[in-house]
């Protein structure tokens, strides 16, 4: 096998690798729908909508990473976390630049106008600083330069994400409190996230934490070459 072979796979795992080509198909799938225009009538329109939901999908995403380590021990999700949170970026930021560039070319006093008309676009501009911020400093250097500081910039995460939740479903064709018109997937949504921050409270994630280490653990597999039966010390004792 070369060298270059057995790197790349020294630094990816099978499961980044198919996480990365997961977050991009959704890019290229839209990119070639747009410019054959089969995105509906409203192309534009569809094409905002459609990677504001594909970065609210990452976001959430990344969000379970730390969890499923947690409570499950899968210590992989880990390392898809970050390279999840940065696609999630991306596609909210080609989404706002979509709204403002295509929908509305720039036109600020429009954009302004909208904004006052409309308050969710105002909450996914927040939602978007915050998720810059993180997404600039989630490199190494920025871990090692804020030190404690850093792990407080990026719980961050939790606000934003809400932002977003807020800005999805206040953007929908419905009644959220009366549960009428597009409001399941905000729903949905939102039930996720609270109980993904639901289990990031001390109390509950100890509890948690308890009830998992109170289970039955499966044996290593030194363990298990232990208990295998040898035929050969089986003859010998008899």
């Amino acid at each position: 096998m070369p060298s270059s072979i057995r790197i790349f796979k020294a630094r990816f795992t099978w499961l980044q690798i198919l996480t990365h080509i997961g977050a991009w198909l959704p890019g290229i799938y839209l990119a070639a729908a747009y410019y054959t225009d089969n995105l509906t009538i409203n192309p534009i329109q569809a094409l905002t909508q459609r990677l504001g939901y594909t970065a609210l999908v990452l976001l959430v995403l990344s969000l379970v990473c730390t969890p499923a380590n947690t409570f499950f021990g899968w210590r992989q999700a880990l390392k898809l976390r970050r390279p999840l949170g940065i696609y999630a970026f991306l596609y909210a930021s080609t989404h706002f630049l979509v709204f403002t560039g295509l929908d509305y070319g720039f036109d600020f006093d429009i954009l302004v106008q909208e904004n006052l008309d409309k308050p969710y676009i105002l909450i996914g501009a927040i939602a978007l600083l915050i998720l810059l911020a993180l997404a600039v400093t989630s490199f190494q250097w920025w871990m090692k330069r804020l030190g404690k500081r850093w792990k407080q910039l990026h719980r961050l995460i939790y606000p934003a994400a809400l932002l977003v939740l807020l800005h999805f479903a206040w953007s929908q064709k419905g009644d959220l409190l009366r549960l009428q018109g597009e409001v399941l997937q905000p729903v949905i949504f939102s039930l996720i996230v609270g109980v993904l921050l639901l289990v990031r409270i001390p109390i509950i994630r100890r509890q948690i934490s308890r009830l998992r280490s109170a289970l039955p653990r499966p044996p290593s597999k030194s363990q298990e070459k232990k208990q295998t039966w040898d035929p050969h010390k089986s003859r010998a004792g008899s």
